[in-house]
């Protein structure tokens, strides 16, 4: 296995060349997948489908009021992810091991998650947003220790499989995971099927809105039961034998010494820049996009989880071709590729209307259509399956290209600056699109913000090179 060395000195070359052979078993690697399945129920349950249309109408005084305040609980958690998680991932980088790091952000966002059974509608909100903030910044701290364990654990010829795969393993799991919140909580009393309980499950109360209460501690109790394969199987590095203050010392020196040298790493920052802007384009399009489905064909939450449920399934299994094709033709044309499909089809989703398909032809609707039995409906849902098989690929191929071209000492420091580039500038496309649709009370020319921001990170992307940087000899001298 060769590497190309970016800015570096001969005697620094990348530790532990794998000779063609696996760091590490299978059951190993199988194990830090399953972290991919312990996650992403966090992410579709509390941050995307289920907990925000009941903070936003249920919690909140009103639904402005409710869309405010989500926002700022994601700022404040950005902001503090962006401010700590370059600064922690140093610290691990000097102290060696990952996995008491993992033990403790786990805690604290399965913490944050159970707290969220007492979001009681007319009490506080305060609290709420507080446990929100919590659990955001344990769950981001996590995927920042873990993702830097792959590099270890996997060949550079792997690394792109597991990654397509771990992702795809978490599609499903929040597939499974809305699957069962609508049988067991949502659709009972509503619904009239033998596979469906009469009551929610455990006796919960749909008027005191313990369904969506018991959101919180399922995301955190799924997580943490989900973590120990990763805990319990994984190997981890070798102690170095030094106290936390001491690494903290060290890893700050380290950050200080990299933001400083960040010229030498000129390939690595082209990278984060360039998936900044077509990151945050992309998770816009995901998120918004459910929003303008709603608005447009007036789904409620029941049509919502089902769109839920579709999009991801499609990623899911995007996410596992991605793997496999990232395994043939490598991260950055994946990644190119992927965008290209990305942006073709959101132009394609703003097309639709409730009466009308491809921006100018008209369609016959009933007054009284049901969800998902007109041609707009229809189309959209076909259209939104094929921009999930394209966010798949990006989601598994933009971290394997950032564990392609990282060095391998420096991994969880890097993975720290890989969070720190896409949390700080998190607010960019929601804040453009926000100002934009005020000014054009129009939501597709809101949207289209998103643009200029995906076609500009795939320029940059294409002037990446895809092999992996060395750490400089000062960096350790200090």
């Amino acid at each position: 296995m060769t590497a190309v060395i970016e800015g570096a000195v001969p005697e620094l070359q990348p530790p532990h060349d794998t000779g063609g052979r696996e760091p590490a078993s299978n059951v190993a690697q199988g194990a830090w997948v399953l972290y991919e399945w312990a996650n992403q129920t966090y992410f579709s349950l509390i941050t995307i489908f289920l907990f925000p249309p009941f903070f936003t109408q249920v919690l909140a005084a009103n639904p402005i009021e409710g869309q405010a305040q989500w926002g700022y609980v994601q700022a404040v958690a950005g902001i503090s992810i962006a401010l700590l998680s370059p600064l922690l991932g140093a610290m691990a980088d000097a102290a060696g091991p990952r996995k008491p790091w993992i033990v403790v952000t786990t805690l604290v966002c399965a913490a944050g998650c159970f707290a969220l059974w007492f979001a009681v509608p007319g009490t506080p909100l305060l609290p709420v947003m507080i446990a929100l903030v919590v659990a955001a910044i344990g769950m981001e701290f996590t995927i920042i220790f873990a993702n830097a364990m792959l590099p270890t654990i996997a060949s550079d010829r792997r690394m792109g499989l597991l990654s397509g795969i771990g992702i795809g393993v978490g599609q499903l799991a929040a597939i499974v995971a809305l699957v069962l919140v609508l049988i067991l909580l949502q659709l009972p009393g509503e619904v009239d099927a033998s596979f469906i309980p009469a009551e929610p499950i455990f006796g919960l109360s749909k008027e005191a809105h313990e369904t969506d209460r018991i959101i919180g501690p399922i995301s955190g109790l799924w997580f943490a039961i989900f973590m120990l394969p990763l805990l319990l199987l994984v190997p981890d590095q070798k102690s170095r034998g030094i106290s936390r203050t001491q690494a903290a010392r060290e890893g700050l020196t380290r950050l200080v010494a990299t933001l400083r040298s960040v010229r030498h790493f000129r390939n690595v920052a082209l990278y984060l820049f360039s998936r900044m802007l077509f990151y945050d384009g992309m998770t816009a399009i995901f998120v918004f996009g459910g929003i303008l489905a709603a608005g447009i064909f007036g789904w409620g939450a029941m049509e919502m989880a089902v769109y839920g449920i579709w999009v991801t399934l499609f990623a899911a299994f995007g996410a596992f071709v991605g793997g496999w094709v990232d395994l043939k033709i490598g991260s950055k044309r994946t990644l190119v590729w992927s965008l290209l499909g990305v942006i073709g089809t959101f132009l394609v989703l703003l097309s639709f209307d409730r009466d009308k398909i491809f921006y100018v032809i008209e369609v016959q609707v009933a007054a009284d259509a049901g969800a998902f039995t007109t041609l707009p409906q229809q189309l959209f849902l076909l259209t939104v399956g094929f921009f999930g098989l394209s966010v798949g690929p990006v989601i598994a191929s933009s971290r394997t290209m950032m564990a392609r071209i990282s060095p391998r000492e420096m991994m969880t420091e890097f993975f720290g600056l890989f969070a720190l580039v896409g949390k700080a500038t998190a607010w960019v496309a929601p804040l453009f699109i926000g100002i934009v649709t005020t000014m054009t009370q129009n939501q597709r020319f809101g949207l289209m913000v998103v643009v200029p921001l995906i076609l500009a990170g795939l320029i940059g992307l294409l002037f990446v090179k895809e092999e992996r940087s060395s750490p400089l000899a000062e960096i350790h001298r200090h």
